[in-house]
């Protein structure tokens, strides 16, 4: 039941977080849903642990708490993935910058 409290205490203080960085404009309106509706559902899940095993049963899986780490898993394995091709995509992107300028500071050394 503690941990519960505490949970819950974190997830408040993870949606205030998620509304101050909305509306400072450092996540946009889909990211905020998307974390928002997140963390309200796994509020749902604190609150209701035993929901976790309907849905596992539902599923196949023998307990609720083993669906959620897999679900948990793949999550973050989808995340790391849009990470490794965002991080891609700003090191191509540093690549044309840093070219494009060794190649107007050669124009100028030649004028």
């Amino acid at each position: 039941m503690i941990i519960q409290v505490f949970l819950i205490l974190f997830i408040i203080y993870a949606v205030i977080k998620v509304g101050l960085r909305y509306r400072d404009k450092v996540i946009s309106l889909q990211e905020f849903l998307i974390w928002t509706i997140f963390w309200f559902m796994v509020a749902f899940v604190v609150i209701l642990p035993e929901t976790t095993s309907l849905v596992a049963n539902f599923v196949g899986v023998g307990r609720g708490v083993d669906l959620v780490i897999y679900i948990s898993i793949l999550i973050l394995f989808y995340l790391v993935f849009r990470i490794l091709v965002r991080l891609d995509k700003v090191d191509k992107d540093v690549t044309k910058i840093v070219r494009s300028i060794a190649l107007k500071k050669e124009e100028e050394k030649k004028e």
